[in-house]
């Protein structure tokens, strides 16, 4: 298959949501948490190889102490398309980064594609007729197109982005606007009145673009991102402002373009995700690991080792995860609280190892 674009997979990041089982060493991305035995990672990489044309035209990047993980997990990768950061600054420097170095391979007119590491999707079929898509609206109407997932619920965890009323035309059988508004994670009120009014999708964090219309853009919104990568590299990364590409370049172009999308996406943020994936109709709870209980319902249970065993009586709506020696029990509606427990436990030296 010929290549549809140059997919660049961002991968240095931390999972911390999925803590105990997420270390700062094997974050998110390196587990594999659909039963498929794939890492996220490498269910990534796998679903992009056809819209590359293979392996030599795949690009990872990552963060300096992840390299050695992507590497073992991704052994076809080349070299040459490992791009490491010294330290993470968020993912606009990663994506200005990653675009100027793939200018010098491919020159300005190179279709680009950015993908996180640890998403899921369930229709390879949809999803690469959509890149095509993608690809092709960003050529003809030098766009940074966006794909924007038709939100089914109210959700409150993610990010929307709402179209104008200016249809660009159809691009794949695909109806494509302008970017009216990216919105943060609403409320539950808010977020059923953007549900209600067929306007608005999920931020897939998805994005395509050709090299010129990126760089021209980040000079106009971010050269403080930009100039010190073109002048000296990698090496600048330390002085570089951290921010994300959303804050840095498309909340502020008026570039962006959406299109709506029907294929199935999650973008796993925590241990709720896994109900999500694998609980069929008539299980009581999700169970990957031993588990024996008594009276204990809708709730999350994950062992790392497969010969321990948990049990429980009377829990609902809960998540008990055991990894090494941690154990980590959360009501499901806490999950995004994680994070701010994993500072009281960064504070604590004796739980280095735990982290």
């Amino acid at each position: 298959m010929p290549r549809i674009l140059i997919p660049m997979i961002l991968a240095g990041g931390k999972g911390e949501r999925f803590w105990p089982l997420s270390r700062q060493t094997y974050p998110k991305q390196f587990l594999s948490l659909d039963g498929s035995g794939l890492s996220l990672l490498q269910a990534t990489a796998k679903r992009l190889l056809a819209v590359a044309g293979g392996w030599d035209d795949v690009w990872v990047v990552t963060a300096a102490h992840l390299a050695e993980g992507v590497r073992a997990q991704l052994p076809q990768l080349p070299e040459k398309n490992l791009l490491i950061e010294p330290e993470g600054r968020d993912t606009a420097p990663a994506v200005t980064w990653a675009t100027l170095e793939a200018t010098k391979r491919y020159g300005e007119e190179a279709v680009l594609g950015f993908f996180p590491a640890d998403h899921w999707i369930d229709d390879l079929e949809s999803f690469t007729q959509t890149l095509a898509a993608a690809a092709a609206l960003s050529q003809e109407q030098g766009a940074i197109a966006t794909l924007g997932i038709k939100p089914n619920v109210p959700s409150t965890g993610y990010g929307y982005i709402e179209q104008d009323d200016t249809r660009l035309g159809s691009f794949g059988n695909l109806p494509a606007y302008r970017v009216s508004r990216f919105t943060e994670k609403p409320d539950s009120a808010t977020a059923q009145q953007f549900l209600d009014s067929g306007r608005f999708s999920w931020n897939s964090g998805i994005f395509v673009f050709q090299a010129k219309t990126a760089l021209a853009e980040l000079q106009h919104h971010a050269p403080e991102i930009l100039q010190p990568l073109q002048e000296r590299g990698v090496v600048a990364y330390p002085t570089l402002t951290k921010l994300s590409i959303d804050y840095a370049l498309m909340e502020k172009t008026d570039k962006a373009c959406v299109l709506p999308v029907t294929f199935g996406w999650d973008d796993l943020g925590d241990w709720n995700a896994i109900e999500r994936l694998v609980k069929q109709p008539e299980d009581h709870n999700v169970e990957l690991g031993e588990h024996v209980c008594l009276d204990s319902k809708s709730c999350i249970f994950y062992t790392q080792d497969k010969d321990e065993l948990v049990a429980t009586i009377g829990l609902e709506d809960v998540v008990v995860v055991r990894a090494g020696k941690a154990t980590l029990i959360v009501k499901k509606e806490r999950t995004q609280d994680i994070k701010q427990l994993l500072k009281q436990i960064h504070a604590n030296p004796k739980y280095a190892s735990l982290l």
